[in-house]
């Protein structure tokens, strides 16, 4: 698979330009057998801090523009992602491990946002309140909060990207975002079609580099940063809200899940199982909407598991820049050795392998897709998120028992729920604790949606109207003085 090297950059883009940092270069791997994809300039914290430097100059005429004007900019810059979504896909599974096709499917996924804030850029509405007095009115604006910052991850280093930077520069934001170590490239292609597009220099920065704690400081301290945004874990997610604490920033936490998938026995089973594949098998299980446990219930446990296992061990394992390829390597040898190490552990608890179980013998970084049974609510396969192909099924016998059993967890953000009963879709959708909830549907996320959870799964939204809020601050206007 070759790479669009005009779209390949290895530094970091700051105020404009590709910055070359005195910091030590550091290499991004191909998953799939580590060889080394690209070198690249490590930024530092002072690097962070001239990114901050530059948004701080560039941010008052990018505020000053028309909203119709930074939406023109932003379709063009989801023109160019869309005209490129081979070359990105190539970057990100090169970088990354995915399937080619989900690769494409992410590219388009994450242009979708880029699209949906530039037309959002023109709804920003305020309001008008009746006076207090005869003599006064009360208007209610909204404006851009400020500087944004972001840290990303890399199991989707595109879309999670656009997803927080399409909103902050539709409401007039200058943005600088820290990218995931394993998957700088993707980043710094989304910044190259960006100048491309127009957005002026200063206003869309990447930051690239290997050492995460030093930078994260100044995203997360600086009190220039208005607002911070971050998508990782939960426990990652508390120690940087602390650290914002300090500036009393805005925060969008997208943190850490643990979903539920719940079958009940008047399921569509057939119908459960294919949304059972794409929400657990996708991107190799590495996602944070992942199902994670799965509960069924008694009087079809056996057939659904049958027919999962079968399904799951149909799936393609490879390289994923091959065609026909379901699932790719994860990401690094630590994934494997926390995949592993569940269910090695779940094994020895009395849980059964109806198919997988093992590092595949194609590669260190593959392992089969897995269903496992005979596990209980106990069991740390059914209390940690997996962040791999592993499907632990718990069954179960009531209504109640399934809401309880799936509300057991600190967290709360995706959950999916699989029933022919309308009454019950409404009660047990209701009584979920979780942000999001699909309902005889394996993928939920799309632009138009509000995407988010509850609990420790973080606060705010991304996408739709909502996660367009999320960048704005509310402005009251006093009037007065209007009788004379």
């Amino acid at each position: 698979m070759s790479l669009n090297l005009n779209l390949v950059k290895t530094a970091s883009f700051i105020n404009g330009q590709w910055h070359t940092s005195k910091n030590s270069p550091f290499d991004v791997h191909n998953p799939v057998d580590g060889s080394i994809i690209a070198s690249l300039s490590g930024a530092n914290k002072s690097d962070a801090i001239l990114a901050v430097d530059a948004a701080e100059k560039a941010m008052p005429a990018w505020r000053a523009k028309t909203a119709k004007e930074r939406s023109t900019i932003l379709r063009k810059w989801y023109d160019l992602i869309m005209e490129h979504q081979d070359d990105l896909a190539a970057i990100l599974t090169a970088e990354q491990g995915k399937p080619l096709k989900e690769a494409k499917g992410e590219i388009a996924y994450g242009a979708n946002y880029i699209e949906w804030f530039a037309e959002e850029a023109k709804r920003i509405y305020g309001d008008t309140i009746p006076g207090a007095s005869s003599n006064s009115r009360v208007v209610i604006i909204k404006q851009g909060v400020g500087i944004v910052s972001a840290i990303t991850p890399w199991n989707f280093p595109n879309a999670m990207i656009t997803r927080k930077a399409a909103p902050a520069l539709a409401a007039g934001c200058a943005f600088v975002v820290k990218a995931a170590q394993e998957t700088p490239l993707s980043a710094l292609a989304l910044a190259e079609l960006g100048k491309q597009a127009g957005i002026p220099a200063g206003i869309f920065n990447v930051i690239v580099s290997n050492t995460s704690r030093p930078i994260g400081e100044v995203l997360t301290g600086d009190p220039r940063v208005a607002k911070f945004s971050f998508t990782g874990s939960t426990e990652v997610g508390k120690s940087l809200l602390a650290q914002c604490a300090t500036t009393v920033k805005k925060t969008s936490m997208e943190l850490g899940g643990n979903a539920p998938f719940v079958v009940f026995d008047d399921a569509n089973i057939d119908q459960a199982v294919q949304g059972a594949l794409v929400s657990k098998f996708r991107n190799a299980g590495q996602t944070c909407v992942c199902s994670n446990r799965f509960f069924v219930q008694a009087g079809i446990y056996k057939e659904f598991s049958e027919k999962l296992a079968q399904a799951a061990s149909q799936l393609n394992m490879g390289d994923g820049s091959e065609s026909n390829i379901d699932i790719g390597p994860l990401i690094n040898n630590k994934a494997i050795e926390s995949v592993a190490g569940l269910v090695n552990n779940a094994i020895s608890e009395g849980a059964v392998a109806l198919t997988g179980g093992h590092i595949d013998e194609m590669g260190d970084r593959f392992f089969e897709p897995t269903v496992l049974t005979n596990i209980t609510p106990s069991m740390s396969v059914a209390r940690e998120e997996i962040f791999g192909p592993v499907a632990p099924l718990i069954k179960f016998e009531t209504e109640k028992e399934a809401v309880e059993l799936a509300n057991d967890t600190e967290v709360g953000l995706a959950s999916y729920i699989y029933t022919r009963d309308i009454g019950r879709v409404w009660r047990v959708s209701e009584a979920l604790e979780f942000g999001m909830v699909g309902i005889n549907e394996g993928i939920i996320s799309n632009e138009m949606a509000p995407f988010g959870g509850v609990k420790q799964s973080g606060m705010g939204r991304e996408g739709s109207k909502y996660g367009l809020e999320d960048y704005l601050e509310i402005k009251y206007l006093c009037m007065g003085g209007l009788d004379s």
